[in-house]
């Protein structure tokens, strides 16, 4: 599998989402552990997460605990990124939470959840319009310092709270997760920022979103059938041939999803393709 870098490390072109496996409509626990351990049979090695993925409140960091327990004996072969500063509520609403203090000690709980020492990658899950992004940000530079995370990100920012964000860190803000997919394309500055500066670029809901994945239709379709592959793939292709800087992390539920996800990287679009891709 191709490989693209987060900070200093390099980790495979395409990552897994942990979201679908913990929330509304989530598959029982051991098709999640099937579909974790095909993802690393396929030679992924980059599991993205975060501890409000859970139905609500009652179960929050429900996804780290999965991914710990599904990577006992295998946690060598992988890389996991987890975010805090989003919370849950009572009955699945979401809320957030950028105070330092809170932050702290969030990052403390997904430590024990995921059973490290250090998080491979820690992202600040969202702005918070009630906290100064400075001080949000400020605690990722307290966390590298003390080494309880090894690389620092961000989440759902737009280009100017990225370039704070790195000034806040000192040019070590290593990631930035947003969303994009061919429905929702309005991240492309984000995407050249991040291309620019040479910070990995994580497009959550490639496909679109849950509700949407099944439904890629139009030139990935097109191609799709062509190439004899899914649209699925072609869209992760699409992306991957943006940037070297990009590594999608499609969501999966089940272990057929992810194989075929992770075959994206074998596949090599030509410019007549992504030019119609683009269009």
């Amino acid at each position: 599998m191709q490989k693209r870098r987060i900070g200093e490390t390099e980790v495979s072109a395409i990552g897994l989402g942990g979201m679908p496996m913990s929330i509304q409509g989530r598959p029982d626990r051991a098709r999640s552990i099937e579909t974790i351990h095909a993802a690393l049979d396929a030679g992924v090695t980059f599991i993205d997460t975060a501890d409000a993925y859970s139905l609500d409140d009652s179960d929050f960091g429900h996804n780290e605990e999965l991914i710990a327990e599904a990577l006992k004996g295998r946690s060598e072969e992988v890389f996991v990124a987890t975010k805090g500063g989003h919370t849950r509520e009572a009955g699945g609403g979401w809320a957030r939470d950028g105070r330092p203090e809170y932050l702290r000690q969030a990052v403390d709980g997904s430590l024990r959840r995921l059973g490290v020492e250090q998080i491979f990658l820690y992202q600040f899950h969202r702005p918070d319009p009630n906290v100064p992004i400075t001080e949000s940000v400020g605690v990722l530079g307290e966390l590298l310092d003390s080494g309880k995370i090894r690389y620092a990100g961000v989440s759902n920012f737009n280009p100017e709270e990225i370039v704070q964000a790195n000034e806040v860190l000192g040019g070590r803000l290593s990631s930035v997760q947003n969303q994009f997919s061919p429905s929702f394309r309005s991240s492309e500055p984000e995407l050249e920022l991040c291309d620019k500066l040479g910070i990995a670029f994580l497009p959550w809901s490639p496909f679109g979103g849950i509700s949407k994945a099944g439904s890629l239709s139009g030139p990935f379709k097109e191609v799709g059938d062509a190439r004899g592959v899914s649209a699925h793939q072609v869209c992760l292709a699409w992306m991957l041939a943006k940037s070297e800087v990009v590594i999608p992390i499609p969501g999966a539920s089940r272990p057929a999803s992810i194989t075929d996800s992770a075959a994206a990287t074998h596949l090599e679009l030509t410019a007549e393709e992504l030019s119609r891709l683009d269009g």
